[in-house]
Order: structure tokens, then sequence, then C-alpha cells
């Protein structure tokens, strides 16, 4: 009987789950098949993150619930894939025993190969990092859907002190404008309504005369009733043309992830973030100025090294100045390899712990205060599905990735796109009662003057 049943795990970031389904897509044509069980598996595959010692951590905890299923099952093949297995791949190799497989993002061809060989009681390593690959010719298995996440290009070029980007997934290498929109066709013609434009930093994409304002601007261009998102922006590249391209679309959705980390210059020359915070200003004026009712969010790292309380302070300034919708905020955490791990982590975790807290509590301000100003609108939302909490309400998002509930209806399906008055709001979401379904398909362009 063959011994081919593989269960996969995704741990880390949307690029994951996008590297997950490429990886799906590579073992189908090669005749594997999928179990959503690891007790019925024959393989088992962990799909890593490394952005956060945290992210290794669970992890590690998770190869120790395998190390006693190969107890019960000693033929059975478990492999890491992704960013953990190029980083740590000696530590995984030599001292968890458990592992069979350790793989990299630019390795994933070999996959086949690579389980062979870890049955002929072999250790299957393949972590080489690569200037071209794309996997552009790969079709990904998806399951059927409202929304998808389509890399658009691979790796990172800036070199960010704190991140292992460049280390565990190599430079930036971009896939061709016309496979994206290929696939973006396909996605559409399945009845997709949403899809993410994925890179480490799309706004770096290019292929031969084509960047990314020309890429969002012919996947929108596909069908006018599926909204295009994209992540994540660097600030050094948001250029002019990409937000006069967001204005011409109404289907790229009037939201914008910039990351500003910190909000203290000296902090963010220690990052190489390569901009300063008068220059990120400049951005978010502009980009309100030329796309009316924008969104943003951002990423906050508290804690870096060297950061004093004035540090801190600035970053609360500046979320109280821009007024992010959301936040992704974390505390610092030294990655062995990166620049900033060579310098002193001299920020205690006590007080890493309580500069968190303050940014948590000022951005759950922030978030509600913006979102009370939304009451008595009307959202045009996608309808995602029933709502966690109760299958009496929908769930759904707007255009600048806001949360609305709503009591259900018969007559609205999943996937469809409905006028919501809104009348309640927490932090985190909106609340709101059925107006009408949208017109989507006019496409009433909102141009810069």
């Amino acid at each position: 009987m063959q011994k081919n049943k593989v269960y996969i795990e995704t741990y880390g970031c949307q690029m994951n789950l996008a590297d997950t389904e490429i990886v799906r897509g590579i073992l189908q044509n090669k005749g594997f098949d999928r179990t959503d069980s690891a007790d019925d598996a024959d393989i088992v595959l962990l799909n890593t993150c490394s952005i956060r010692e945290n992210a290794e951590q669970r992890i590690y905890g998770r190869l120790g619930n395998f190390k006693n299923l190969k107890g019960s099952k000693p033929e059975l093949v478990v492999g890491i894939l992704g960013c953990m297995a190029e980083r740590l791949r000696k530590n995984l190799v030599e001292e968890k025993s458990v592992v069979d497989l350790v793989v990299g993002p630019d390795e994933y061809r070999r996959l086949p190969e690579l389980i062979e060989v870890a049955y002929n009681g072999d250790k299957g390593i393949g972590v080489k990092l690569s200037k071209t690959e794309t996997y552009d010719d790969i079709i990904p298995h998806r399951e059927d859907g409202l929304q998808a996440w389509l890399s658009v290009m691979r790796g990172c070029d800036k070199f960010c002190t704190f991140c292992v980007v460049p280390f565990t997934r190599g430079r930036e290498r971009s896939r061709s404008l016309a496979s994206i929109v290929d696939e973006v066709k396909q996605l559409a013609e399945r009845g997709f309504k949403e899809i993410t434009l994925l890179g480490q930093n799309v706004n770096s994409y290019r292929d031969n005369n084509s960047d990314f304002a020309n890429l969002l601007a012919a996947c929108a261009e596909v069908d006018r009733t599926m909204r295009i998102r994209y992540t994540t922006s660097h600030p050094q590249d948001l250029s002019d043309k990409l937000l006069i391209t967001i204005a011409e679309h109404q289907n790229i959705c009037n939201y914008i992830h910039l990351p500003v980390q910190s909000g203290s210059d000296r902090i963010l020359e220690l990052m190489n973030r390569t901009y300063t915070i008068d220059h990120y200003l400049k951005l978010i004026e502009k980009s309100r100025k030329n796309i009316p009712g924008v969104s943003f969010s951002t990423d906050i790292i508290a804690g870096f090294p060297t950061e004093t309380y004035e540090d801190h302070v600035m970053t609360l300034d500046i979320m109280r100045e821009v007024k992010y919708d959301g936040a992704y905020m974390f505390k610092y955490s030294p990655r062995e390899g990166t620049k900033a791990y060579r310098m002193k982590d001299d920020v205690s975790e006590e007080t890493k712990s309580n500069r968190l807290h303050e940014i948590i509590d000022l951005q759950q301000q922030i978030s509600f205060e913006k979102n009370q100003e939304l009451l008595g609108t009307d959202e045009v939302v996608l309808v995602e599905g029933l709502s966690r909490k109760s299958d009496e309400f929908y769930a759904g998002r707007t255009d600048t990735n806001k949360v609305v509930i709503f009591p259900k209806k018969n007559e609205i399906a999943q996937g469809s796109y409905v006028s919501v008055k809104i009348n309640k709001a927490t932090h985190a979401t909106l609340f709101g009662n059925f107006v009408d379904i949208a017109d989507v398909a006019n496409d009433n362009l909102a141009l810069i003057a």
C-alpha cells in the first residue's frame, strides 16, 4: 500500500499559507493525497515561521506531540518546511531525532524526492536559497472559497536589522505579471471574491517595465466584482503612481498596511528602516488626500535595543497623530543571524511588556474612536459567512478591512456584497442592519483631481 497521505500544519503569516498551497499543488501532482488528521497521515509537515521566538517555541512543542505519535507509528515521516527549516537546520537534524525532512522555502519542488529519501531511512535535507525560484509555473492547490492569497514575489532586499527574512527566504525576485493575472482569472472563474497579493515588500515588485502599480491595475481589471488587497508596503517605496492606481479602481481596497515599527528616528536608523518619521507622515498625508476614506494599519515593535522611555513616547505620539485603524504590535525578539542580534538586548522583559501594553491600550482606544465615527453610515460589506458566535448573524468586511456583524437574512448568500447601516461599534467590530444588495460592478471611479 502506497504511503502517500499528507497532513500539513501552517504557522505564521499569509505568505506561509500561500506556500502551503504551493506545496499541496506540488505533492498532488505527484500522487500524494491530503488528510486533515495527523493520526491518519503517513507524512506530517509543519510549515514554519521564524519571525519571533514564540513562533519557534510552538513548533518545538508540536514536535513533542509528533514524537509520541511516531512512537506508535514508527514509519511516520515528520518534516519541517519554511523559515525554521533554513534557519535551524542543524538543530532540527541533529537534536530533534523525530524530524526526517528539513525543506526550506526555495526547495519545495524537491519534496517528493526528499520524502522518498526519508522513507529509505536517511534525512531529507533541502535548504538552499535561490535567486530565481518563484514557483511561477506551479498551480497552488486551493479549496473553494471567497478569499485567496497570491504570492507575487519572494524574499526581501531591505535587510532591516531585526528581520530574518532575507536570510530565510533570500533576495527579492518577482513572478511574471502575466502568470499572476492568469491566476487571478482562474480564481474569478471559481467564484473567489477577494484576492490579496503578497510580498515581503510588494512595492518592490518588478517584471520588466511593469511595477507593482501596473500589476495591481491589471489584477483589478480582471473582474470588477472582485476585491483586490495587498500586503506589505515599505514606506521607502510607496509611490505616487501606486496611490493614483488605488484611487482609480473602485475594487482595489482603500486599505494600506504601512509598518512604522517605531516613532523614533534614532531607533528607525538602528533598525535600518531607511525613512524618517517626517517622510512617513508625509506619505500618510498624501495617501489621505488622494484616497478619500483610506484606512491604515501598521506594525510596531516595543523594546528594540537601546530604546529609551523617550523613544517609546515618540511611538505613542505617532500613533496619536496617524490614528491607525489597527496595528500588529509585538515585543522585540532577538533573531540569531540578524544585525540586531549583535546589539545588546538591554531593554528588560518587564519594560518591554509594560511598553507593549501601553501601545495596545492606546491602539484599542484609537480604534474604538475611529469606529465610533462610522455610526449611522452605510458600509459595503462582503459577506464571508456566519458569525463565529451565532448562526443568526452574518460576518463580513468592508473594503477598509473592518469586520461587520449583522442579522442573517435568507435572501443574502455568502459572497454577496451588501449595504449595512452601522449602529454599534467596539474597537474591533462594527454592528449594523442590512439595507440593500450593493451594486459593486458599477465602477464609479474615485479619481484624483
